[in-house]
């Protein structure tokens, strides 16, 4: 697949930049027919848990996967965009081309997490978990994006896309780009994380590879654990072909009958709920459907049958939600049914061994009507999301070195063991939050759960998007609204692969008395906003959380989040009457110290990038500076070419998707853009402007796609400390800096690692200096 380049301006100075094609679909080719006997186990040494249920199976989108899934938004970005007629600083206009492909920056995304797991500098059992977030985040992304695209070609509503592709030609290139990353992932797997932690004496093995004593003892747990939750279901004339659940582990096996002479097909399905992997002995692991794919085992579920040959393989099927809420006289409702509807989607991938029969993939493709450009061929083991439970082993010389977030110091300058009192403290100052490098429990979890047991606090307002099942949050809340106060509560129940969950305590909230809305019809609502009224004397006082993270303890643990507490009375108000908007019935659409989508955001940082632009050619200082998950918005990503054709400089922090092409010339020359990934997820999001000398920067919960600026309630604080706004550039400046480790985005839309200096040493991890930076603050650096 050939990278797209800009073509050289011609001599009329008019750039033209051509998109990238894909190549033909790569086949499935053909196998000779006949039975197979048990994977070779040449290179395919395989991963195990302790016995059943000793570590939480994973299935992707469970809370394990949410604690550690590095995937940046993929939700469907399809408002229109006149890309025609759009003018530079100079009146010319812009360029047909100048937007990346959203789906091939995706996938390029996924690709630097998998040269994490490639790169032996990692530690070992990080390098396996990032091989489980590779495949988490393509089983989400072929669920939502592609299955999408999919829909909208079927339908007819599909359009060329702002790169210029026609949508046939993204699905191509989708196909052979993931072709290409999962040989890859494959192949990383096997060849050099499964070996090395066999050197480290984890055995990740196969079920030939284990002894008589184990394979009897993995016998006695299958007739005892195992064998009663499966349900072998035949295929013929009386049983039709049976419904395969998105991403569940299948055997296919066929048997034949001695006394009719007759094959038959039947099906196996791994049971999720079992551990992915079993404990064979101490430190040797081999995976469930080993276990059950073994001769004995399958003899035990097909008596007097002979197993003829048999092959693992895996569906991933649409789970995007449709939810016509117009429509919908409940949403809670209507959401619940649809959940019910999610599991019967279209299929949109097939996995297999890439041993498997002939004849019975050709079964497997006419029964789950897939197309042979949509099967993919693996060396076994399928589904490595089951290496999270490898990761969790409690091996920590082969992880990152452990690290403990401290209290902010602004919350209290020496730790102890009693509480700080959050309110006292905001009265002296605003404090900006790092998570994870600071506290989440003892900064926004302590405040919620101050208010909550204050007799004083009359009111709380808070939103939910993502949190957890057993969350302090939602506790605070459920005390708060027993003990009498007022407890307003926005739990947007959309919040994909977390909708079961967030229904479930959404009840539980109202049932202790909390207010509980669902926000507006047709916006989600994302904001990260908490909102305390408490009776100080004569006067009521509002104390206010703004942040770039949900509101979840664990996560808060791995995610880097920033989050502004302060008792500014024009936050509180802001506040006040955006949760007035969500609740209840206004119009406001103009804020003190918020930008709030989707009615101001986007225009508001528009309009100061452009002001950047005329505060550069008046010879002031002028910079425009964003760190975000995702640079997709057209209009925006416009602003910054204006902005780079006036000569200001612009850096672009992204963690995931960005459209942005930098440094073409005559259009971003003066645009950098860079990728930072690591042990922590990268979630804040940050704007910050030169402004003439003052700076200005704001924090908040947007990304800048079109569903974060146009379908989302999105909010964005400023913020006005000095020391907070020089931190905050500083940071940015970092995660930019030639001599900080990240990935650096080209022109052609392909992103190059730089870890090395030229002396081969490595570059500063930005994720360790905070770390360090923390631990030097409380005198715990190591020497």
């Amino acid at each position: 697949m050939q990278p797209a380049v800009p073509d050289p301006p011609p001599k009329n100075g008019k750039l033209v930049l051509t998109p990238a094609l894909s190549d033909a679909p790569i086949g499935v080719p053909a196998r000779k027919n006949g039975a197979m006997s048990q994977p070779s186990t040449q290179g395919q040494v395989q991963h195990a848990q302790p016995s059943v249920g000793s570590i939480a199976a994973h299935r992707p989108h469970t809370l394990s996967a949410a604690v550690s899934d590095l995937d940046p938004d993929i939700d469907a970005d399809l408002d229109a965009y006149d890309e025609d007629g759009q003018v530079g600083h100079d009146g010319q206009e812009l360029p047909q081309g100048r937007f990346l492909d959203r789906e091939r920056s995706w996938l390029a995304f996924n690709e630097r997490v998998l040269e994490l797991a490639e790169d032996p500098n990692t530690p070992l059992l990080e390098r396996a978990n990032f091989l489980a977030i590779f495949a988490s985040n393509l089983d989400e992304f072929f669920m939502v994006r592609v299955a999408g695209l999919k829909r909208r070609i079927a339908t007819g509503v599909a359009t060329r896309s702002a790169s210029g592709l026609q949508p046939r030609e993204v699905l191509e290139l989708i196909w052979n780009r993931s072709r290409e990353l999962m040989a890859r992932h494959a192949a990383c797997y096997q060849e050099d994380v499964a070996s090395g932690l066999a050197d480290e004496g984890i055995h990740l093995v196969r079920w030939n590879e284990l002894t008589e004593k184990e394979q009897s003892r993995l016998f006695t747990l299958f007739r005892q654990q195992i064998f009663p939750v499966l349900t072998p279901l035949a295929v013929d004339p009386a049983h039709p072909f049976p419904y395969i659940s998105g991403l569940s582990l299948n055997l296919a096996v066929v048997v034949r009958n001695p006394v009719s002479g007759h094959t038959h097909f039947a099906r196996v399905k791994v049971p999720p709920l079992l551990s992915r992997f079993l404990e064979a002995s101490p430190s040797r692991y081999v995976p469930i459907e080993d276990v059950i794919a073994a001769p004995a085992h399958l003899a035990e579920l097909f008596p007097g049958m002979e197993i003829q040959e048999h092959h693992m393989f895996r569906l991933t099927r649409n789970e995007d939600l449709e939810v016509e809420e117009d429509d919908a006289e409940n949403l809670l409702q209507a959401l619940e049914k649809e959940l019910m509807r999610r599991r019967f989607g279209p299929p949109v991938r097939l996995e297999v061994e890439e041993s498997i029969d002939r004849n019975v993939l050709d079964l497997l493709v006419r029964e789950l009507k897939i197309s042979e450009a949509e099967v993919y061929p693996l060396p076994g083991p399928l589904d490595l999301t089951g290496l999270f439970g490898i990761a969790a082993l409690d091996r920590p010389e082969l992880k990152y070195p452990k690290f403990i977030a401290g209290t902010h110091r602004d919350l209290a300058e020496v730790e102890s063991a009693s509480a700080p009192d959050i309110f006292a403290a905001l009265r002296e100052r605003d404090v900006l939050l790092h998570h994870p490098y600071d506290s989440f429990s003892t900064s926004v979890q302590a405040f919620l759960e101050q208010a909550a047991a204050d007799p004083d606090v009359l009111a709380i307002k808070q939103t939910l998007y993502r949190t957890s099942g057993d969350s302090p949050i939602v506790d605070a809340l459920i005390d708060a609204a027993e003990s009498g106060k007022q407890v307003l509560v926005l739990v947007e129940i959309k919040a994909r692969f977390d909708e079961q969950a967030n229904i479930k305590w959404a009840r539980k909230l109202e049932e202790a008395g909390c207010h509980v809305v669902y926000g507006l019809v047709g916006l989600k609502t994302h904001c990260k906003l908490s909102l305390v009224v408490r009776q100080e004397g004569e006067s009521l006082v509002r104390y206010s959380h703004v942040g770039t993270g949900n509101y979840h303890p664990k996560t808060a643990r791995l995610y880097e989040d920033l989050g502004l507490l302060t008792a500014k009375q024009e936050v509180g108000a802001d506040l006040s009457d955006l949760f007035n908007r969500l609740s209840g019935y206004s119009r406001r659409e103009t804020y003190r110290r918020l930008l709030v989508a989707p009615k101001s955001l986007r225009d508001g940082l528009i309009s100061r990038i452009d002001k950047e632009i005329q505060h550069h050619r008046a010879g002031r200082p002028a910079y425009v500076r964003i760190k975000c998950n995702s640079m997709v918005d057209e209009a925006v990503v416009d602003s910054l070419y204006r902005a780079s054709q006036a000569g200001v400089p612009v850096d672009v922090w992204v963690r995931g998707i960005c459209a942005v092409r930098p440094g073409v010339a005559g259009l971003s020359e003066t645009i950098r853009v860079r990728s930072v990934l690591g042990r922590f997820l990268e979630h804040s999001r940050v704007f910050a402007f030169g402004n003439a000398g003052e700076p200005e920067v704001w924090i908040g919960s947007a990304d800048m796609m079109h569903r974060n600026l146009d379908r989302r309630i999105e909010a964005l604080v400023r913020v006005t400390d000095p020391a907070h706004r020089a931190a905050l550039n500083r940071l940015l400046e970092t995660g930019m800096s030639d001599t900080t480790a990240s990935w650096h985005l080209g022109a052609d839309g392909n992103w190059t690692r730089h870890a090395l200096d030229p002396e081969g040493q490595p570059l500063r991890n930005v994720q360790e200096m905070l770390i360090d930076a923390r631990r030097r603050r409380r005198g715990t650096a190591k020497p």
